[in-house]
């Protein structure tokens, strides 16, 4: 089974992955998968599960951080991501800057069946440079939101000075 995630960030509105994995991956296989698809350097980093408002609920961590109680971290090298996620739309944070506390946001999109001719893990779809990892200050010059350019449209628009709003 092939779980699809969308992964989208705060920093840039045009920011969008689609990553295909296989369900039996570690959250830690995908940690490493997603700096290598987003040409990061390794870092500390971790997972949370996440409900529909995007509050945090569980953290998994790339080391073992806790002592065995519940409420402690649980390393990702111990968890498959068929897990974690076991409803569509289910949400993941990926913390990537712990000291800025910088994340992405994966949502569960779908759930197929492995195609033949595809490897898996892979990047089904990607729009827009992935923000710097080092610098959040840090401008691409194709960055921008959809929405400001959309709105641009609008802006050309200055209305009728021949309209009378008053019958």
């Amino acid at each position: 089974m092939v779980l699809q995630f969308r992964m989208l960030s705060d920093e840039n509105d045009n920011f969008v992955r689609d990553y295909e994995v296989m369900y039996d991956m570690s959250l830690f296989d995908f940690h490493r998968f997603i700096l290598s698809s987003l040409d990061y350097d390794d870092c500390m980093a971790s997972f949370f599960t996440a409900d529909d408002r995007w509050e945090r609920i569980h953290e998994f961590t790339a080391m073992d951080m806790g002592e065995g109680s519940e409420d402690d971290p649980t390393p990702m090298d111990s968890v498959l991501l068929g897990q974690v996620v076991r409803h569509n739309r289910a949400r993941l944070i990926y913390l990537f800057d712990m000291f800025a506390e910088r994340a992405y946001y994966l949502e569960l999109t779908g759930a197929k069946e492995a195609e033949s001719g595809f490897e898996y893990p892979r990047v089904a779809f990607e729009n827009a440079p992935a923000p710097d990892q080092y610098d959040p200050d840090a401008v691409n010059s194709n960055e921008g939101s959809i929405f400001d350019e959309m709105m641009d449209d609008f802006n050309d628009f200055d209305g009728d000075d021949n309209y009378d709003d008053e019958y």
